[in-house]
């Protein structure tokens, strides 16, 4: 990986290439990893820096810059074999929650041939702005759905829910069209990107190492943003085609002719040798907020396999879709589903 894209620059950056090669390629021969994302910075400085790209009256809500500020992104997975080897097949445990100050707003477990799912809907609905009704609300013949708003967690199973993916990608278009063909990143169209982003690394990334006693070591990666990210798109265009469906195109530099091209430098911490973090300092993108930390932290470390959650209710896809449509009758003058459309 990186250090291909360091062979053709000075002794530092290859050394530091050579080592983030060695710590990507100890993840991929882990068989369960945990990775954890947050944004570094607090609600104030959130406002601030979008600020400077909204439109009068269309700002930040302070209760959306509240969650952000203190919202934590999980993930988890185990597999019978190598993660890098690892097929749909051998993966037998996957865990994601996506939590805010208040705690968890959206969970799932994959174990074995089941899926299981809770949220916590009151809270998704005040951060989006718009308050979904309290399971109270709902009629009986909201079934499944109701459950879902209230929190409890539904017990789905895998098979249904691909067969259901395969049918909708299978359904006509509009106009009777047959679907776009899903994209597909064969080996060498693997090999064309992988190419690609060593060639752009190599051209406009800088790096340097420090390191402590303890094993510890960063290796920092330093380019400027806008730059970074249009050479890093005229590279990928070619192979749009089959990174994209439905014929979808990449944006232009034309689109990021107003992002700042100020230097952005991401952290990379190694224990003995092993990732255990990522942290991209983005204070240096605002240009008129006052920001003094403002980063984009991934956490990486072994997983513990999830476990099914106790007294979940088992349920068909289908049970929710008509409980979804069952619930948008009127409740009241005013309430769910009571207004004209």
């Amino acid at each position: 990986m990186l250090a291909g894209s360091a062979a053709c620059g000075t002794v530092e950056n290859l050394s530091a290439g050579q080592k983030l090669d060695k710590a990507f390629d100890k993840l991929g021969e882990a068989r369960s990893l945990s990775f954890e994302l947050d944004l570094d910075a607090d609600a104030a400085t959130l406002k601030s820096l979008d600020a400077e790209s909204s439109e009068p009256g269309e700002e930040m809500p302070d209760e959306m810059a509240e969650l952000l500020s203190d919202a934590r992104l999980t993930f988890s997975v185990h597999s019978k074999k190598p993660i890098e080897k690892s097929e749909e097949k051998d993966f037998t445990a996957m865990a994601m929650k996506f939590s805010g100050p208040d705690g968890d707003l959206l969970e799932y477990r994959m174990i074995g041939d089941h899926l299981y799912v809770r949220v916590d809907a009151e809270a998704l609905g005040k951060m989006a702005g718009s308050p979904m009704p309290s399971a109270d609300e709902l009629p009986p013949e909201a079934g499944a759905f109701k459950q879902l708003l209230a929190g409890e967690w539904l017990k789905l199973s895998v098979k249904e829910l691909e067969k259901t993916r395969d049918e909708m990608a299978g359904a006509e278009g509009p106009g009777g069209e047959e679907p776009a063909a899903e994209p597909s990143l064969d080996a060498k169209t693997q090999k064309k990107l992988t190419k690609a982003l060593r060639q752009v690394v190599a051209e406009q990334v800088d790096f340097t190492t420090s390191g402590g006693s303890d094993g510890t070591e960063h290796v920092k990666a330093t380019a400027p943003f806008r730059t970074l990210i249009t050479e890093l798109l005229d590279e990928l265009r070619p192979l749009q085609d089959q990174l994209l469906p439905g014929g979808a195109g990449l944006p232009t530099a034309k689109d990021f002719k107003d992002a700042p091209n100020k230097k952005v430098t991401a952290d990379f911490t190694l224990k003995n040798g092993e990732l255990t973090e990522v942290s991209v300092d983005l204070a240096k993108l605002a240009e008129k907020a006052k920001v003094e930390k403002s980063a984009l932290v991934l956490r990486i470390g072994t997983a513990e396999k999830a476990t099914a959650p106790a007294g979940a209710t088992e349920v068909r896809i289908d049970e929710i879709m008509s409980g979804l449509l069952g619930g948008m009758g009127p409740i009241g003058e005013e309430g769910f589903g009571g207004g004209e459309f």
